[in-house]
Order: structure tokens, then C-alpha cells, then sequence
């Protein structure tokens, strides 16, 4: 039995799935009697070289060049590995390349930054519009409280649930920190008539966010400015952020919260909603490498720190790590249904490369979400400019009741 045999053998005893796999050399191991849930196909000896030597990320990247194959439930092939911790912690090499990583693409400079948004946002809208949810096209966690049923109530509960916390009335003016497709922003007008500014430095969704702001004739209501979001131009009533501050860098987290500060008024209110570590931990290196170049993860208390020092006050966190698996289940669900219209999209970039690199995103981080033992959460916390008003709600009732819009 050679190492990789014995790392397959040594993940098989540590989980519960039923699954198997077919080395290089013909050899099958099964670690259960029953059906596989999925199957590890090795095509080449080179992919269990770089298994050795990459751990999981060699997994993902010869599942990625297609050297192995996952035939089966790639979802339960992602949750065996997370209950066998398959190499989870970073290999010498896996240091290496972060480290390159990081020196190649910091966002320390905006020009860096904006490159790096474009690499992800930067896809054609037509792609994330067949898997995301209608009409608003929000891309980050939803909201699965109680009775929700689909992705699209999901996603309006989410809104919903952020303009109550910040108290968003007729006449508010707010700013939407990395406003994408500008969903938020049109959802708050519909809803509450608060008159909104996109801040977003990917051209290509301002440039689909000026489109339908033209179609609806919301020109004096509504803007989306082209811009990094540590130059927020004026002050709001409100701010909200959601799914930004993951995309501020490793060494960028205090002057992007020192930026959520400054765009409010006096006694303004803002809420956060970030994925973060409890913890300090390194962001996951295939994740950076292969999806969102430049992200990093930050702790939930080093953000507490910096929101302290930047003169905020904290009056509410919630955790929704448990809806983050349930609305990622739903894209890569859709993902899956539509791939033959995405790849229709352009078959040259919507490649199978693309194709699996994709899935393993999706699935992989639906499972992070999931895991009992992880340490990747989503928090929305609400905040206020200095200390709040004596008018703000002394509890969350405002957040469930009834009487107010949604």
C-alpha cells in the first residue's frame, strides 16, 4: 500500500460515507460495505504525486485538470473529507504558494483590488443569472427563517431582514458597500422608498446596475457609483454592506472598517454581513487561488477591534452560518441544472475546467458551512456611529413583527 493508499484508508475510518476509490495502478479500496456514495478515480500516477505533495488542494487541483475523477456525490465526497480532516492543515508547498499568492495579489493598491473584483464579478451577468435567485440577484447568504420554501424567498427575507435592523424608512439615504447587480438597493426603493447609492468597483456590474436603474426611470433616486470602497464619497443615514469585507485583504480590514465609519452621519446606522473566522485562521489557499484572488477571511474579533477603534458602537450580532449551506446547496443545485445553457454561454471560457472548478467551490463551501467542526461562520452585525439614540428598539421585536413591510 503506498502513502496515498494509506491516506484514502486512513479518511475511510474516519467517516461514516460509503465511498471507494480506484487507484493508478488498478488497485480499489472501499471502506465500507455498501454502495459508494461516490467514487475517487485516479487516472494518472501524477495526480497521487500531487496529492502527496498538496494535500487536499492536489485533490481539488487534479480533480480540476481532470487527472481524478469524482464520479458520485460530490457534495458527500466534500463532507467525508471535512469528517476525516484530509489534510486540512497547509502543507510546506501550499505555504509556499499562499505566500506567492499573497505577494502577487494583495489589495493593498486599488488597481489590484479592482483586478481582482473583476475576476469574479467580472463574469457576464447572463451566467449568475441562471443560477442565482430572481429578480434581484443576490449573491451571498440568505435568509432560511422558519417556512421559507425557495431560494427567491430566501434571498427577500435576507433583505428584509437587514432594513429592519437598520430601521430603513421613507426619505433614508444609504450607501450599499459592493451593491453587486444593485438587488439590495432596488429592494430598499420598492420597499421602504429609501434612496440608495451603489458603491462598486467591478465595471461590468455598474454597468448592468446603471442599465436597470435607466429602465426604470430612477435616475434622481437611484445611483451606483464606480468606485473602491474605501472612497466612499459623503455621508449616509445608513450604510449596508453585505459580503464585502471578506474581499478587503489580509492587511486592508482596518482601513475598510475605518471606511464603513466614515460614510455615516453622526448617529448613523450600518450593518456588516461578513464570512469570518472564530478564530485566526489562513484563508483556504484553493479558494484564493482559483476563485476570489486576493480574498481573505478575518476573525470576528479582529473585526470587533477595528469597529471599535474606528468609534462604532455594536448593538447586535447574529450568526447565519446554517443558512450559508442551505443557499449554497441551492446554487450549486442550479449550477448543475443549467451547465448546459452556462457552457452555451461561451463554450471557450465556460469550459469543463470551469465546470468542476465551480462545483468544487459550491459544494465544498456548502459543506464548510455545514461542518460541526468548522470554524467559517457568516455574522451580521448592526452598529451605530458613536453611541445610539435613545430611540432605537430596546429589543428585536422589530425584527419579527408583523406590522412592518416584507
Amino acid at each position: 500500500m503506498n502513502k496515498i493508499e494509506r491516506k484514502i484508508s486512513a479518511l475511510g475510518q474516519r467517516t461514516a460515507i460509503c465511498f471507494a476509490a480506484v487507484f493508478a495502478n488498478g488497485a480499489r479500496y472501499q471502506n465500507r460495505v455498501g454502495t459508494p456514495a461516490f467514487t475517487l478515480v485516479f487516472r494518472s500516477p501524477a495526480a497521487e504525486l500531487r496529492i502527496a505533495a498538496l494535500g487536499h488542494v492536489g485533490v481539488l487541483e487534479s480533480y480540476f485538470l481532470g487527472s481524478l475523477d469524482i464520479e458520485g456525490d460530490l457534495a458527500l465526497a466534500f463532507r467525508a473529507g471535512y469528517d476525516g480532516g484530509f489534510d486540512m492543515r497547509f502543507k510546506p508547498l501550499i505555504r509556499l504558494r499562499n505566500w506567492w499568492h499573497e505577494l502577487r495579489f494583495s489589495n493593498r493598491t486599488q488597481v489590484q483590488a479592482k483586478a481582482n473584483a473583476r475576476f469574479h464579478y467580472g463574469l457576464p451577468a447572463e451566467f449568475y443569472r441562471l443560477w442565482l435567485d430572481h429578480p434581484y440577484m443576490m449573491y451571498t447568504c440568505a435568509y432560511w427563517k422558519e417556512g421559507t420554501r425557495t431560494l427567491e424567498e430566501a434571498q427577500q427575507n435576507k433583505m428584509e431582514h437587514v432594513c429592519r435592523k437598520l430601521l430603513l424608512k421613507p426619505g433614508d439615504s444609504f450607501v450599499d458597500i459592493g451593491c453587486g447587480w444593485g438587488g439590495f438597493t432596488f429592494y430598499a426603493w420598492e420597499r421602504y422608498q429609501a434612496r440608495g447609492t451603489g458603491i462598486n468597483t467591478t465595471t461590468e456590474q455598474v454597468t448592468a446596475m446603471q442599465g436597470e436603474i435607466r429602465r426604470r426611470g430612477l435616475e434622481d433616486t437611484l445611483k451606483v457609483i464606480e468606485a473602491d470602497f474605501r472612497d466612499i464619497p459623503g455621508q449616509y443615514d445608513k450604510c449596508v454592506s453585505i459580503g464585502v469585507l471578506e474581499h478587503a485583504g489580509r492587511d486592508q480590514v482596518a482601513e475598510v472598517v475605518r471606511a464603513h465609519a466614515d460614510c455615516l452621519k453622526p448617529g448613523g446606522l450600518g450593518m456588516l454581513h461578513f464570512i469570518g473566522h472564530v478564530g485566526v485562521y489562513e484563508t483556504e489557499f484553493y479558494i484564493r487561488r482559483h476563485i476570489f484572488p486576493g480574498g481573505w477571511i478575518p476573525s470576528l474579533a479582529e473585526v470587533i477591534i477595528e469597529m471599535e477603534r474606528a468609534g462604532l458602537e455594536i448593538l447586535d450580532i447574529e450568526n447565519l452560518r446554517r443558512n450559508y449551506a442551505l443557499t449554497l446547496d441551492c446554487w450549486a443545485e442550479r449550477f448543475d441544472a443549467n451547465w448546459e445553457r452556462i457552457r452555451a454561454l461561451d463554450p471557450g471560457r465556460f469550459n469543463e475546467t470551469f465546470r468542476r472548478t465551480w462545483r468544487s467551490y459550491l459544494y465544498s463551501c456548502a459543506e464548510m458551512f455545514r461542518a460541526p467542526r468548522g470554524y467559517t461562520h457568516l455574522f451580521q452585525i448592526v452598529y451605530s456611529k458613536g453611541n445610539v439614540a435613545g430611540d432605537y428598539p430596546m429589543s428585536r421585536a422589530h425584527l419579527y413583527s408583523r406590522g412592518s413591510a416584507g
